[in-house]
């Protein structure tokens, strides 16, 4: 999509079926935005508006577009809505692949409005965030 950024990102998380239940039902419940340091006030399900709180202050306004529930796959994506930094959408899905568990990440944004002055600083944070987001799931 012209004017948006890719991203795509994935890590194994762990292995096992006990890794695998604790994975599946942690993203379904926003903890791979909570590991990572993020508030949100919403159930995932298709259709839902959510507010995340980013880093106690900026409030990222979301909804979310489709959920993944299948038998070696789950997580969910959502798009942006007017208010939140960037436009576009985040996927986050977790899937078994054999013994092995991994997080996919993929995304596709650009600054919205004035947020266009910071773009440098979004991009930054946004490949920490990712980072903190790549290990969120592992097994504490």
């Amino acid at each position: 999509m012209p004017g948006f950024r890719l991203l795509e990102r994935e890590a194994r998380i762990g292995s096992g079926d006990e890794h695998w239940a604790f994975a599946a039902a942690e993203i379904m419940r926003w903890g791979i935005k909570t590991r990572a340091g993020f508030r949100v006030d919403s159930p995932i399900q298709p259709g839902a508006d959510a507010t995340i709180l980013a880093f106690g202050l900026v409030r990222e306004p979301v909804r979310i577009v489709y959920v993944v529930d299948a038998p070696d796959a789950r997580g969910y994506a959502y798009g942006t809505l007017p208010g939140h930094p960037l436009r576009g959408e985040e996927l986050f899905v977790v899937e078994r692949r054999g013994d092995e568990n991994w997080l996919r990440i993929r995304s596709f944004s650009r600054p919205a409005g004035a947020w266009w002055l910071l773009y440098p600083a979004l991009r930054v944070i946004q490949a920490l965030v990712v980072r903190r987001y790549l290990v969120a799931l592992k097994r504490p």
